[in-house]
């Protein structure tokens, strides 16, 4: 009995992991899998994701895998026997960023073969490769015909699919390049050109086309995620390694897509070849040979087009406004936005603030991720987000090996937040989440940083008076301009974000790098509470450690009065010397004597020493914390979906 399509994902050994799922084809596939499998999960960088909508959240898992300890949290939790990988950056005109298209698919994607192939649990790795491979080869080439790369893309592609080959043939591990063609169907971005011919086929139109002679293979996203299925499940060791063509075979013009769409949609107007520019890359012909994919894995393509476009047809109708999710427009319109709580001894406030910040990221209808930090707290604060992570998948705990302080646990978030922008918040709920409103107000206005400034605090006067003497000195003394009155409250964007990463310094002192990175700035007032639960763990002693560590990050100005006083006294010195010395000469009897004024002087200048000894102590001090170079924080582990994962040290040796 031949196997259907339901016996080959049955077989399939689990758990399944599909990444990139947020994607068009990572989004098939992984709904083409659901369907019959519950061991199955959907990996994409932020959630919620438009194309996820719908989904039980037991199988989504929200995981930037470009960053190693997220992957390795991922890896451990999950423990993936198949891998689908469906992550990819270029593809798309606007995705014009070389760097992170190199990045994201060669460099981040040997860390994640071999994350999951060292693990020894590995039966298959499936990753999305792609027709561009081959670039000025284009005219149904087999698999094993030069590749001739045209673009950014082309290239990163092309060096994933010979590491793959290295991974498989060399290594000996399960690991599979399906080079796709131009898939089409359900959920693919509505400027794509397949979905646009639909959609203004429906209103009786066509879109804007380039010439008709250029030609494509148009493959429809059903056959590819049987494509998928079929060559985890006879993954063998002659399939290690190999990349195989994703096609139908069949070449279609632009003239031909036309004619069949309106024979499929009913079009009445004529379509309006030549009005769109060609892409820098395109070629005027895009064949596939799929010879190889039915020889090792028995798959032709089954869906004519004229069937796939009536299937991407319904779909759209049924789908209706939920596809301006899916277009570049409505991805940037929407934003996300990334809150990272610092959490010490705050384990009451801990599912406040999350009710708090849930509803308030409701309201302003973002895509949203939680980040609580538990840096070594002693009290329960490790369990309650263990717990809340249990029903949100957007929530994700950090627990520190021990107390690093605030500012590294906003820079351990911030190092693993994947949305578009950041808010810092201490975790006592002194900084209240509704003024989130008001920051992404003013970050859709065009602002980078968005801080929060303190006009009035719910405190002792006294200690109102010493906070706004403390910014105000702080400010004076140094060499950027710092806001008055402006804790870490704050939202930032990503870019602010990335900068704040790059800086290397250990003794963080956040408010001062966020003004020292620049970018446009404003701030919103607002009335500081007090501490909901507990007492506040600041005493006069740290509070005075603050005013060190922002006063000797941001300000030379203590040397440099140590300089001028050195030098005032030492002129001075002279002066009375000379005095002396004159006085002596011209009126023996007029001159000091006694001891007392020699060691007034004496206990002066070696107290002045000893300050400017201490001051420049300071500076040294700073230094020597710099150069050792130690870890500037260490995670524990990862708390994601009501588990916690240990962590192995960032940058050692893999398990």
């Amino acid at each position: 009995m031949t196997p259907t399509t339901t016996d080959w994902i049955d077989s399939l050994k689990g758990p399944i992991a599909v990444l990139g799922a947020g994607g068009f084809v990572g989004c098939n596939l992984f709904r083409h899998i659901l369907a019959r499998r519950r061991d199955v999960y959907a990996v994409a960088r932020t959630l919620p994701a438009p194309r996820l909508r719908g989904i039980d959240p037991r199988h989504l898992v929200a995981v930037d895998v470009t960053d190693r300890a997220a992957l390795a949290s991922f890896a451990e939790a999950i423990h993936p026997a198949t891998v689908f990988d469906c992550i990819a950056y270029g593809a798309y005109s606007f995705e014009t960023d070389a760097d992170l298209t190199y990045a994201t698919n060669f460099t981040a994607l040997v860390d994640r073969v071999e994350r999951f192939a060292q693990g020894g649990r590995l039966a298959a790795y499936i990753h999305a490769g792609s027709s561009s491979e081959y670039g000025l080869n284009s005219a149904a080439p087999p698999e094993d015909a030069a590749l001739v790369p045209n673009s950014a893309y082309a290239v990163s592609k092309a060096a994933a699919a010979q590491y793959l080959a290295y991974a498989g043939k060399t290594r000996r591990w399960p690991v599979a390049n399906l080079r796709l063609y131009s898939v089409y169907g359900p959920y693919e971005d509505a400027n794509r050109l397949i979905p646009a011919v639909v959609s203004r086929g429906i209103a009786g139109g066509y879109p804007d086309l380039v010439d008709p002679t250029i030609a494509r293979d148009f493959v429809y996203v059903e056959d590819v995620c049987e494509a998928f299925v079929r060559a985890a499940a006879k993954m063998s060791p002659d399939l290690y390694g190999e990349s195989i063509n994703i096609g139908t075979g069949i070449e279609t013009t632009i003239r031909d897509l036309a004619g069949t769409a309106r024979e499929v949609l009913g079009i009445a107007d004529a379509p309006r070849f030549g009005a769109m520019a060609p892409r820098a890359w395109d070629m005027a012909r895009w064949q596939a040979n799929p010879e190889k994919a039915e020889r090792l894995l028995g798959w032709r393509a089954g869906t004519p087009l004229a069937q796939g476009l009536a299937r991407t047809a319904v779909w759209m109708r049924e789908a209706g406004a939920d596809l301006t999710g899916l277009t570049k427009a409505g991805a940037t319109r929407r934003r996300s936005i990334a809150a990272i709580i610092a959490c010490y001894k705050d384990e009451e406030a801990v599912p406040i603030m999350h009710a708090r910040l849930t509803a308030v990221f409701r309201k302003i209808d973002v895509d949203y991720e939680i980040i609580f930090v538990n840096d070594a707290s002693p009290d329960g604060c490790g369990e309650r987000i263990r717990a809340l992570s249990a029903t949100d998948p957007h929530v994700l705990g950090i627990t520190h090996s021990r107390n690093f302080g605030s500012q590294m646990a906003f820079r351990s978030g911030m190092e693993l937040a994947t949305a578009q922008a950041c808010v810092l918040l201490d975790g006592d709920l002194q900084d209240p989440p509704e003024l989130i409103e008001q920051f992404h107000a003013a970050w859709l206005q065009g602002y980078d940083v968005v801080y929060g400034r303190r006009v009035k605090r719910d405190m002792p006067v006294i200690w109102g008076l010493l906070y706004k003497a403390f910014y105000r000195v702080f400010a004076a003394f140094s060499y950027v301009r710092i806001p008055h009155d402006a804790g870490d409250f704050s939202l930032m964007d990503r870019r602010v974000v990335g900068w704040l990463l790059n800086c290397p310094e250990r003794d963080l002192f956040m408010r001062g790098l966020r003004a020292y990175v620049g970018f446009r700035q404003t701030g919103v007032d607002y009335v500081r509470p007090k501490r909901m639960f507990g007492s506040s763990t600041n005493n006069l002693l740290s509070n005075l450690e603050w005013a060190k560590r922002g006063i000797f990050s941001f300000s030379n100005t203590p040397l440099k009065l140590l300089t001028a006083t050195g030098t005032a006294l030492l002129g001075l010195s002279a002066l009375l010397g000379l005095a002396m010395v004159v006085l002596h000469l011209a009126v023996p009897g007029i001159a000091p004597r006694g001891a007392v004024s020699t060691q007034l002087a004496i206990l002066f200048f070696g107290a002045l020493n000893l300050f400017g000894i201490g001051l420049v102590g300071e500076y040294v001090a700073k230094i020597m914390e710099e150069v050792k170079a130690r870890p500037r924080l260490i995670r524990a582990a990862l708390i994601r979906n009501g588990a916690a994962t240990d962590l192995p040290p960032e940058g050692g040796t893999r398990p």
